[in-house]
């Protein structure tokens, strides 16, 4: 994953509403949510959700189907799976981190 693909991702990531819509996708999991859903769900207005969604778009963490005449989104779990390898790839220097759960020993 490239640099400039995480700082994108942790942007997008850095707004309240963004964050708690790219949370509510994650529990959603693979059947994802259409707009109409989140945005009762967050209670928002579907013009600002769909600003919102956009930007998570453009951060590739989340992806949008059509499914009808409904639109459904998902978390992009692979995307986010990379930026969190990104992040913790030098985790302990390079050496076999036993962490179970715990706080990193780094």
């Amino acid at each position: 994953m490239e640099e400039a693909d995480v700082i994108r991702a942790l942007a997008a990531l850095a707004h309240n509403l963004r964050l708690r819509v790219f949370r509510l996708l994650v529990v959603a999991g693979p059947a994802g949510l259409t707009p109409g859903a989140m945005a009762e769900q967050l209670d928002v207005p579907g013009a600002t959700l769909s600003f919102h969604l956009k930007g998570l778009m453009h951060a590739q963490l989340v992806t949008q189907e059509r499914d009808g005449r409904n639109l459904i989104y998902r978390a992009a779990f692979d995307h986010m799976q990379g930026v969190l390898t990104f992040l913790t790839e030098n985790c302990c220097q390079g050496e076999p981190c036993g962490v179970d759960g715990a706080a990193c020993p780094c």
